[in-house]
């Protein structure tokens, strides 16, 4: 399982992460995500292409906007990249545990 880099590099920056953790809590249109952090609405609809196109949120049309969805397709590869991660930790912690056990 691979993950795609633009998933990362769009997580990276901090402003798209706030903004993808304020379409997690709900969905959201461009206007609300605007009144929530700290620059223009042309940036929020720039953030939005790079999290869109790194396939972590998706939009959707309501109205004369869009509304802004976490992409459950796009974020589970990045979270099934990520587990196999947690998994080899547990699997070490898990060794390291049973080598210090008294015998």
């Amino acid at each position: 399982m691979t993950v795609d880099h633009a998933q990362l590099a769009a997580l990276g920056d901090s402003t798209r992460r706030t903004i993808f953790e304020l379409i997690a809590e709900r969905p959201r249109s461009v206007v609300e995500i605007t009144r929530k952090v700290p620059v223009s609405q042309s940036a929020v609809s720039q953030h939005l292409k790079v999290l869109r196109d790194s396939r972590l949120v998706r939009a959707e049309q309501k109205g004369a906007s869009n509304v802004y969805h976490i992409d459950p397709h796009g974020l589970g590869q990045m979270r099934a990249w990520l587990d196999r991660f947690w998994s080899k930790t547990l699997a070490a912690y898990k060794a390291a545990v049973e080598q210090q056990e008294p015998q």
